[in-house]
């Protein structure tokens, strides 16, 4: 019978890898990703993560990837908090590998219960985030993740939602980054990491 092991027992030999493999890995996420201008406006270069998801050697090239990351860190993670939507493809796999819980970061009006919300603006007017009061607790040590950062608006609204929380925010993780929008200097002083960076 396997004996479960506390989160605190870092790191994970599995995952302990050389800048080789590391870079491999890499370069196996970076090949599943597609660009299609001019989606869904003119102008706009869409980076598509559809096919990483069809392939499950790169899907966990990416989870193994961002769980070394963390592994390396964070001596302890409490809980994984994905935004909604797409931060829900990565986040329960990588709290499942790290042996620690997974909560949802929801657009108004989608989740259950008691729950705290904070608004934000976007470029095409306001919404609205929302965590249900009792999913992170004061003091818990937390990492945010989704699949891409843009302007940082929507990641910056669920940063205020675990202040709100007294949460310790760690780091935002995502698995793409478009630096040209400089999204990540809106989150500034929390952490920020992401796998791939395109302009």
């Amino acid at each position: 019978m396997l004996q479960d092991l506390p989160t605190t027992c870092w790191p994970n030999p599995k995952l302990i890898m050389s800048e080789d493999m590391e870079e491999q890995k890499l370069e196996r996420v970076r090949q599943q990703v597609r660009a299609f201008p001019d989606f869904p406006l003119p102008g706009i270069l869409f980076r598509d993560i559809t096919p990483l998801l069809k392939d499950p050697s790169a899907f966990s090239d990416a989870i193994d990837l961002m769980e070394a990351h963390l592994r390396q860190r964070f001596p302890k993670i409490d809980v994984i908090a994905g935004l909604d939507s797409r931060g829900f493809l990565f986040g329960p796999s990588l709290a499942q590998r790290l042996g620690i819980g997974f909560v949802l970061i929801r657009k108004k009006g989608k989740l259950p219960g008691p729950t705290v919300n904070v608004s934000y603006t976007l470029e095409y007017g306001k919404a609205e985030l929302e965590i249900q009061s009792d999913a992170v607790g004061g003091g818990q040590k937390v990492v945010l993740i989704d699949d891409l950062l843009a302007t940082g608006g929507t990641m910056w609204a669920a940063c205020e939602l675990m202040k709100k929380q007294g949460a310790d925010i760690l780091e935002c993780l995502v698995l793409i980054e478009l630096k040209s929008l400089r999204g990540s200097e809106k989150l500034r002083p929390v952490p920020f990491y992401s796998l791939l960076q395109y302009d």
